[in-house]
């Protein structure tokens, strides 16, 4: 049964963690690139601009929310009829 199922293992491709570590080292970036440089300032700052648009846009331009109703809305009284 064992060679049966390490021949099954083979030929779905499965690697051990040695062989993809292998293959990572042969595939490192040399330099790095404008991501590597740049990648988390470029997302805090665009992070940082959303959070300030939408904090501005709830609280300055009059948007009434209708959040809950009580103590601004009373109830009419009941006509017969």
């Amino acid at each position: 049964m064992f060679p049966l199922a390490k021949n099954a293992l083979s030929r779905l491709g499965v690697r051990s963690i040695q062989q993809t570590m292998a293959r990572q080292i042969h595939h490192q970036k040399r330099t790095p690139d404008f991501h590597d440089k740049y990648g988390n300032a470029v997302l805090a700052s665009g992070a940082t601009f959303c959070v300030v648009a939408w904090t501005y846009t709830a609280t300055q331009i009059g948007i009434e929310w209708n959040l809950s109703p009580v103590g601004r809305v009373t109830p009419k009284e009941w006509r017969d009829q």
